[in-house]
């Protein structure tokens, strides 16, 4: 695995791409391979495995630009979608803010190492994985309740990437993955729950232990028996750690420069107002080692740096790569992202919301009667207006205990006014891409039975 020569198959893009006619041209070069053992019963239930080599194009004739992409990397091959990207450049219609970065804004590649991105061990034999798998699923049918298991599964991967383009820039770096998860299932029939756990880290070393994993998924489950619909009403909310970054996501994604260049951004005219309560400081820090979406580059090839989204609870920052920041009249952030088969767009790595003083407990004992929400089923949000409603499942609270579970009701309020009142617990969790802890919002609507 990634013996593949990125830098010369982009070498080769870029050469055809300017023999063909194109005034600049940006390629990136994906290898990747991955294992996924699945278990169920006690036995082996599946086990899949892809690997290879993906590459992108993208060509600019004057402000027009087109991209391709493929997987056949044969000089043959790589000619003709050269000369492809450049006849669909020529029939494209004029983006002015299209463009490569200037050679200024390219960034100085440094110490890739430090962000530790791959694992430098050797990854877990098939073997190995199907015996974790097997404890995951062991675990979780131990725990009083669980009827049986919908799957266990431990999986691993690495990527390389390699950027270049005709402005000069040049970067590479590689990343490892490795994960585990079980599903687990209480009850019978129409009375069955499901409920999961899943664990993901760039390192071995760092994931959890499989038996806690499978152990976690069945006790969740477990707590899910009996589910009936809570009430209808206003009532204070609860969003579970392990959905409480969708909130923080909705506010990502209105601050994203492609929403806010469009006009369709419930946060529009919302740059130095309050969006999140006084003192909150909302972040973003790509640079951070051992976490799966950590880079030392965009995928501009411009910098990357810790900046702060919302400061004392007032929005400081758009999301923005070049051709977004170009549309505002300001400068890139430096968060573009892209595939193969696409041009760069805004996008956000590792984002930081600051735990509250207070444990998850004290939340729910603070709450009085109200919901714990621990999974949300589909969304409507309406982007220009910051209107939300989802469905959900979780846990019914009376008096500060929890006292049953429940499903089958939806949660709705304004994403503008609600996340202006959340207040934080304690328990937000390393490793993940969203670190946020449980939050608690005051009266959102819940339709119940």
């Amino acid at each position: 695995m990634m013996k593949l020569n990125a830098q010369n198959i982009a070498g080769v893009l870029l050469a055809e791409a300017d023999q063909a006619g194109a005034d600049a041209a940006d390629a990136i070069v994906i290898d990747a391979d991955s294992v996924e053992i699945e278990v169920r019963d006690g036995g082996l239930e599946n086990v899949g495995r892809s690997e290879g080599a993906e590459v992108g194009l993208r060509v600019l004739i004057g402000c027009k630009q087109a991209c391709v992409s493929g997987s056949d990397l044969r000089p043959e091959t790589l000619r003709t979608m050269a000369r492809a990207a450049v006849d669909m450049a020529q029939a494209a219609p004029e983006d002015q803010f299209a463009g490569l970065a200037r050679s200024d804004q390219i960034t100085e590649i440094h110490d890739v190492a430090a962000l530790e991105l791959a694992d430098p061990a050797e990854p877990p034999a098939l073997r190995e994985m199907e015996s974790m798998a097997l404890q995951a699923e062991a675990a979780a049918l131990a725990v009083k309740g669980v009827a049986k298991t919908e799957s266990a599964a431990v999986g691993c991967g690495r990527q390389s990437v390699h950027l270049a383009a005709s402005n000069g820039f040049q970067g590479s770096y590689e990343r490892s993955s490795v994960s585990a998860s079980c599903a687990a299932i209480s009850g019978s029939g129409l009375e069955m729950e499901v409920d999961y756990c899943f664990e993901s880290r760039v390192f071995l070393l760092d994931l959890p232990d499989c038996e806690t994993i499978g152990r976690c998924a069945g006790e969740r489950a477990a707590a899910r028996a009996g589910s009936t619909r809570p009430p209808t009403g206003a009532f204070p909310v609860l969003f579970d750690e392990r959905v409480s970054s969708t909130l923080v996501g909705h506010l990502l994604s209105a601050v994203n420069g492609t929403a806010v260049a469009r006009g369709s951004s419930w946060l529009l005219d919302a740059m130095g107002e309050q969006v999140l309560p006084p003192g909150t400081e909302l972040s973003e820090d790509p640079l951070l080692p051992r976490s799966g979406s950590s880079r030392p580059f965009d995928a501009e090839g411009l910098p990357v740096r810790n900046r702060r989204i919302v400061s004392d609870g007032r929005l400081q920052s758009w999301t923005l790569d070049l051709a977004t920041a170009r549309k505002l009249g300001l400068q890139s952030t430096g968060n573009a992202s892209r595939g193969v088969g696409s041009a760069p767009s805004p996008g956000v790595t590792n984002i930081r919301f600051p735990d509250g003083t207070k444990s998850r407990a004290e939340l729910v004992e603070e709450m009085g009667t109200g919901l714990i929400v621990t999974s949300l089923i589909g969304s409507t949000i309406n982007p220009t207006t910051g209107d939300y409603s989802r469905g959900a499942s979780g846990f019914w609270v009376e008096n500060g205990y929890i006292t049953r579970p429940v499903s089958e009701f939806t949660i709705a309020g304004n994403l503008r006014k609600f996340l202006k009142t959340v207040i934080p617990a304690d328990d937000s969790r390393p490793f993940r891409k969203f670190r946020v802890p449980s939050l608690l919002v005051e009266g959102l609507t819940v339709a119940g039975g």
